[in-house]
């Protein structure tokens, strides 16, 4: 029965998170911890073994259409994984009230973050020399090839860091912080920063899944089932996407995230509103 209850909050976040580009670690944490009486640790161990599924899922498409930039997305694993396996070490060493209320902080920025998130717009340089790490795409919404540069470089290894940082601790794949900066600060266009992140957020999680591996954190009974069932949600939400307004969904995944944020301070504190 509680596989049954795992694959269910697996396809419920993978489905959410796929429909607004999170990805299902902003909600697979707080639901088996909350909901199912997980212990911290390895629900955010058995988040970041689904984070590689679902990130592997994604970037295939991303790969295959170009969008991708592989060549940013390889130089600024550098930090990120070092960020990711710092953070499943800090995570080991914390308690579970101080990781609760970590979590709990980390969600009330990331509902914030998708309510502003639809003012963030492409501030790319249109340039016919690439550089190094630039790159193009074809996007068939404007009928021609995007091309651009990469900017402001180290300010993008060091946000890198922080969400690599934030991934192995949490078990969230990071891109809130990632998406941002590249558009933000690096000048990449909104499509491939989706695609770049996404195709970085598995590798990022491989770095901090080893960490909570070689500390016996993963659960096989809970990471499996959630990840079979993130991945089956993250499928059809891609099928129904198309036909989703997702601005009334991002509304109502940011309210949701709020009261789960409000709930895990608490817990950080002994108090459980759910009873668990």
């Amino acid at each position: 029965m509680q596989v049954f209850l795992f694959v269910i909050v697996g396809l419920i976040s993978g489905g959410l998170g796929a429909m607004v580009g999170l990805g299902g670690g902003v909600i697979i944490v707080p639901a088996l911890t909350l909901f199912c009486g997980v212990p911290i640790r390895q629900a955010i161990a058995a988040s970041l073994v689904a984070v590689i599924a679902t990130s592997i899922t994604a970037a295939i498409g991303y790969v295959r259409e170009g969008f991708a930039n592989i060549r940013l997305g390889m130089t600024l694993e550098i930090s990120t994984s070092i960020g990711g396996m710092l953070g499943g070490l800090t995570a080991a060493a914390l308690n579970r009230e101080v990781l609760s209320g970590i979590f709990g902080v980390a969600l009330g920025l990331i509902s914030g973050y998708l309510l502003v998130r639809h003012r963030i717009a492409d501030s790319y340089t249109l340039s016919c020399e690439q550089g190094l790490l630039g790159g193009c795409y074809y996007d068939p919404s404007l009928g021609k090839e995007v091309h651009y540069r990469v900017r402001r470089l180290p300010v993008g290894l060091l946000a890198s860091f922080i969400a690599g940082n934030i991934s192995g601790l949490l078990g969230v794949g990071g891109g809130f912080i990632k998406v941002p900066t590249l558009i933000i600060a690096m000048g990449i266009p909104v499509k491939a920063a989706i695609a770049t992140s996404s195709f970085m957020i598995g590798i990022t999680a491989c770095a901090g899944a080893y960490i909570y591996y070689t500390r016996g954190m993963v659960n096989p009974l809970v990471a499996v089932p959630v990840t079979l069932g993130v991945t089956a949600g993250a499928y059809i939400s891609s099928r129904l996407a198309p036909r989703v307004k997702s601005v009334y969904l991002t509304i109502i995944l940011a309210i949701i995230l709020l009261g789960l944020s409000i709930q895990m301070l608490l817990a950080a504190f002994g108090i459980n509103l759910l009873g668990q």
